[in-house]
Formats: structure tokens, C-alpha cells, sequence
């Protein structure tokens, strides 16, 4: 049977359209939404480009680089495959990977420590046959969890942090209460959720060399780079590190995934304007926000719409709980991937649709449990 030019011209942008999905569902999620949004409360362009948060950006642009340029270094391969002669099961190696992401990101951030560990587990799973999505996964509910404990440990945090007004040590006491019901339950997950079996490597015949050169550079960039994040001068430490990569490691500029950067841009203009609708605008306000309660759930709730940064914005004026807030928007980073910036960061470096049904699959009935918790245990 003959198909007709005007069908075949109708087949053509449908089958585009469903390539298009096939290759990258969440970007075409995210843009579909962008697009629904502005039809239903257009903004202006500077007003677009106001809901992006260009420091953070430039930050995450930095490190894809950094972390990318230590992974093709073969640095990472070797400490993967010295981790692997120290860890005689599957239980030990994810009991220390997540209890490794929840330590570091209470000092470098949830992001900055998701770029570190993910690469590191992926350069395990190169050399030993073990869960990689559900490593990673896990992963990501402990810096979610982790970070929660001090001010530097996330955005919202600090946000809180600043409005709250007191020292550093009071805002790590009020939350270790909490931090410490999300991490014992995340460990006890952990401990279910892997088997006690022994891991079985892959290595290779030859060891492939480290390119130490690249290292050296990459870490002491790393290094610095930090160091500026820490001076707010995250645009000079981003072009410096790509005036670097651009004159001596093209070949990793090329590796590196870029289109993150484009979702996650996206996922600020999206979540951005949602929380400008004027119909959310005029909920918010009639919110009960004066009982602990009332606000740990508003935070819980509200994030996993509109992410957690986001909805502590919203709130954080509406209420002078902080301590309660700063709960709320932290469970609500477990639950759905949107909920938190470091979800995303995390499942995009493995890749695929498949980890984020995995995800919601053991994240979704996480949060249940934590937010049930820590609300009959500390607000009940």
C-alpha cells in the first residue's frame, strides 16, 4: 500500500516529536511545560531570564568540567579499584558510598558532592558488577538528607540561615534532630535494600595509566574553583576553568553533557514560573503558617511541586518558624525528583528514563516514611 505525500508529511514531525521524547524525555517534559506556562502566564524576556539563577548555573557549568576532566584523567579508576580491594561486599560498598555523600555534603554542598561521588561509583561499576542506578540513587537521598544538617549544605539552608538570624551551631542543632531520623532510616534502607553478597570484578588485563598531567590540573583547579564558589565569584572561576580546557583538553569539553545544563535552566524557568502564577500567589497567603506543623507540611508538600528552593522562598516570609520550614523543605527533597535540585543532578549522569521510575520507586515511599517520622517524633 502506497502512503500519500500529505500523510507522509503529517508522519513526519509526529515521528520527530516521539524521537525526540525517546532521546530525552525530561527535556522535552521540561519544555512542554515552559511553553504551557508562558501561554498561560506569558512574562517578559528579562523576567524569564530573572528565574534563572545564573550563579548557580555557572557553578554546576564549572564542575561538569572539573569532575569530567578527572574521570578522563583515569584517576578515578584507580581509586575505584582501590575501594573495591578494601569493600568485601555489596552491603559494605553501599553502606560506605552513602554515608561518603551524606559526610561530604554537609561541608561541600549536595552538588558539589554528587559530581564527586557519582563519577566515582560509575567508575566502579566499569570494573565490578554492581546495582549502578540503584547506587546512585541512594547516593542522592543522602546528600538530600546530609546536607540538611548546616547552613552550607544547600541553598535553602542558607536562605533560612540568613532570615533566622543566629549562629552557625544553632542552626545545626535544630536540625540535627531531624538529620539524624532522615540518615538512620536512609541506613537502614541502604542495608535492606543491597545484598550482603560479594562483589564480582571485571578488571582488566592492563591497568590503564592515569594522565597525570590532566589531574594535576583538574584538581588544582577543582580547588580553586571552590575556593571562589565560597567568594560568590562563580563567573570568573567558570571562565577560567574553560579558558583552561579550551587551550590544552578540548576532548573533554567535548564529553561533557552539556544538555544538563540546558534542563536545569530549564527547570528554574519552569519552576520560576510557576510559583509566579497569580493563582499560587494568592493561595500562599491564606496558608495556616503559625503552628510547626502547619509549616513543616506546607514545606514538605509545596517542594515536591515546585522543588525545595523554591518553595522556602515562598514561604520563608510567610512564617517566622524557620527551624520547622527548614525541616519541611528538606524531607522535601526525598519524594519526587523535582524536589530537589540534586535528584536531577544525580539520575542525569547515569541516564536513561529507566532510573527515574527506579527513583520514584524507592524515593516515593521514603518520604512517607522520613516525613511521617520526623513529624511524630519532633512536631507532633
Amino acid at each position: 500500500m502506497t502512503v500519500s505525500p500529505k500523510h507522509s508529511l503529517r508522519a513526519a514531525p509526529l515521528g520527530h516529536l516521539g524521537n525526540l521524547v525517546k532521546a530525552d524525555p525530561l527535556l522535552t517534559i521540561l519544555v512542554f511545560a515552559a511553553m504551557v506556562l508562558a501561554a498561560i502566564h506569558p512574562l517578559t524576556p528579562a523576567r524569564y531570564a530573572g528565574l534563572i539563577d545564573w550563579p548557580t548555573l555557572q557553578a554546576l557549568t564549572g564542575l561538569l568540567v572539573l569532575t569530567r576532566g578527572i574521570e578522563h584523567s583515569g584517576a578515578l579508576q584507580h581509586a575505584a579499584r582501590a575501594l573495591l580491594t578494601r569493600v568485601r561486599s555489596l552491603r559494605q560498598l553501599a553502606l560506605l558510598l552513602v554515608s561518603l555523600s551524606a559526610a561530604l555534603s554537609t561541608v561541600l554542598t549536595n552538588d558539589v558532592s554528587l559530581f564527586l561521588v557519582v563519577p566515582l561509583t560509575l567508575g566502579i561499576a566499569r570494573i565490578a558488577e554492581v546495582p549502578l542506578a540503584r547506587l546512585v540513587i541512594f547516593e542522592a537521598l543522602a546528600v538530600n538528607a546530609g546536607s540538611a544538617l548546616t547552613p552550607i549544605g544547600n541553598p535553602q539552608n542558607l536562605l533560612l540561615w540568613h532570615q533566622a538570624g543566629g549562629s552557625m551551631l544553632s542552626y545545626v542543632h535544630d536540625m540535627f534532630p531531624g538529620v539524624a531520623i532522615m540518615s538512620i532510616l536512609l541506613l537502614v534502607l541502604t542495608a535492606l535494600m543491597f545484598a550482603g553478597t560479594s562483589i564480582t570484578l571485571n578488571l582488566p588485563k592492563e591497568e590503564a595509566g592515569i594522565d597525570r598531567r590532566l589531574l594535576s590540573i583538574a584538581a588544582g583547579l577543582l580547588v580553586l574553583f571552590l575556593l571562589l564558589l565560597e567568594l560568590h565569584a562563580a563567573l570568573p572561576g567558570m571562565l577560567l576553568v574553560l579558558a583552561v580546557f579550551a587551550l590544552l583538553f578540548r576532548d573533554v569539553l567535548r564529553a561533557v553533557d552539556w544538555k544538563l545544563l540546558l534542563i536545569i535552566g530549564l527547570m528554574f524557568i519552569d519552576l520560576g514560573a510557576l510559583a509566579a502564577l497569580p493563582a499560587l500567589a494568592r493561595l500562599l497567603p491564606q496558608l495556616p503558617l503559625d503552628q510547626a506543623p502547619q509549616v513543616y507540611w506546607s514545606g514538605v508538600l509545596l517542594s515536591q511541586f515546585i522543588s525545595n528552593v523554591p518553595a522556602a522562598i515562598l514561604l520563608s516570609p510567610l512564617t517566622h518558624l524557620t527551624a520547622a520550614l527548614a525541616l519541611g523543605v528538606n524531607v522535601g527533597g526525598f519524594g519526587l525528583a523535582i524536589g530537589s535540585l540534586a535528584n536531577l543532578i544525580a539520575l542525569r549522569q547515569v541516564g536513561g528514563l529507566a532510573i527515574y521510575k527506579q527513583f520514584h520507586l524507592i524515593s516515593l515511599p521514603f518520604l512517607v516514611v522520613v516525613a511521617t517520622a520526623v513529624y511524630l517524633l519532633l512536631l507532633r
